[in-house]
């Protein structure tokens, strides 16, 4: 490990947040591939860069440590998918990108935002509850096992509300 990503991880970073660039896909997909059991492609982000998807990273010291794919509708947005590299969880850098992808679409016109999760991923459950997150329904064997032989999995769908009803 070199000295800067040690020092950036020894402490929470200041992390500067701007618009993925089809220059971040290579990074972006070898991070995706070390964090999820069924990870996005490269090919996934850049087709989600081609539609105009809201696509962000979050860089710090050593690169980028966070990033997310938020697809608007009209009258709603999805959140596809938010990831921070495993050494910096529990930090609220993934708090503040949800925060700001929520004010984002708000700004948009986005009257709810969905997201699914994966129903054993506790601590994602628990950072979208504190957000205002609630579950709206259960689609059974969504993901991929986790490990050969296991069952797919569960995911939970969850909704927020962006306006006053």
């Amino acid at each position: 490990m070199n000295a800067t990503l040690a020092a950036t991880i020894a402490a929470t970073p200041e992390i500067l947040w701007r618009p993925m660039r089809e220059a971040d896909i290579a990074v972006v997909a070898t991070i995706e591939a070390g964090a999820h059991i069924a990870p996005w492609t490269a090919g996934n982000f850049r087709d989600a860069l081609a539609a105009g998807y809201g696509a962000t990273v979050g860089e710090a010291n050593a690169g980028i440590v966070a990033y997310g794919v938020l697809l608007f509708a009209p009258g709603e947005a999805q959140l596809l998918n938010l990831t921070v590299v495993g050494a910096l969880r529990r930090r609220g850098i993934g708090r503040d990108l949800l925060r700001r992808f929520l004010s984002y679409a708000a700004e948009l016109g986005a009257e709810q935002c969905f997201l699914e999760v994966r129903a054993s991923n506790a601590a994602a459950i628990s950072l979208y509850a504190a957000e205002g997150f609630v579950p709206v329904a259960r689609r059974a064997g969504y993901y991929p096992a986790s490990h050969p032989g296991e069952v797919r999995e569960d995911a939970l769908v969850l909704r927020r509300a962006l306006r006053e009803s």
